[in-house]
């Protein structure tokens, strides 16, 4: 019976890692398609959402198998229910993706406003906090997930420069480009939110292994790096 219960939660952890990985792809291929205003690549992004939205209920199927069939206790009891809040988040992150996508068929047929810098560096911290994430809850590792939390504040340290450019540096003083710049604000915004969700499972992560709650409580998070 615990030869069978290692075998599928350690399926389950491959279909959250695919999951995530997928989560990955949505970001990174609808910034891309940002970055060459292609149409054709925002509308793959919101084509495969449906693959995600799949394996959202997939998951969910098994964690409740799990929970039913074995009576998981202590931490496997708490990994299973976090997996649950887990892809919830994935979800959710993979539907700001196809926000972004959206925002790009917005823009087609328009020439970008300025040049992206500031975005496609919000891109890979919200790419690496994802899968550094992840990475902590299938390894159970608290420290990881520390890291991944305190990676928010350079995230939304850019989201900052990017709304503060946009709406200062063109917005304010041309109102005729606000078709062009919203668009780009929006992306910064739903970019950030991702990385709100992957500070979200770094936190579930930490209370899974350690029975801590640092989700709104960023002392202990200060203190922790202090010893």
């Amino acid at each position: 019976m615990e030869k069978h219960f290692d075998q599928e939660l350690d399926a389950l952890k491959n279909e959250i890692l695919k999951m995530g990985a997928l989560v990955e792809d949505a970001i990174f291929e609808s910034v891309e398609a940002l970055k060459q205003l292609s149409e054709d690549k925002a509308r793959e992004v919101i084509a495969h959402d449906k693959i995600v939205d799949h394996l959202e209920n997939s998951i969910d199927e098994m964690c409740v198998d799990l929970l039913a069939l074995y009576q998981p206790m202590a931490v496997d009891l708490r990994f299973i229910t976090m997996a649950l809040e887990i892809t919830t988040d994935l979800e959710r992150m993979a539907d700001l993706g196809v926000d972004v996508a959206q925002r790009v068929l917005e823009l087609a047929g328009k020439p970008l406003l300025k040049p992206l810098v500031d975005i496609p560096n919000l891109t890979l911290i919200a790419k690496e906090m994802t899968k550094e994430a992840l990475d902590s809850f299938v390894n159970k590792d608290a420290n990881l997930a520390r890291q991944v939390i305190l990676l928010d504040n350079e995230a939304d340290r850019l989201r900052n420069l990017v709304q503060k450019e946009l709406l200062e540096d063109y917005m304010m003083k041309d109102p005729s480009t606000t078709p062009r710049a919203l668009p780009l604000l929006l992306v910064a915004r739903h970019l950030e939110r991702i990385c709100d969700h992957a500070t979200n499972i770094a936190e579930d992560v930490i209370y899974m292994v350690e029975a801590k709650v640092v989700k709104h409580h960023p002392e202990l998070l200060e203190k922790d790096n202090q010893q």
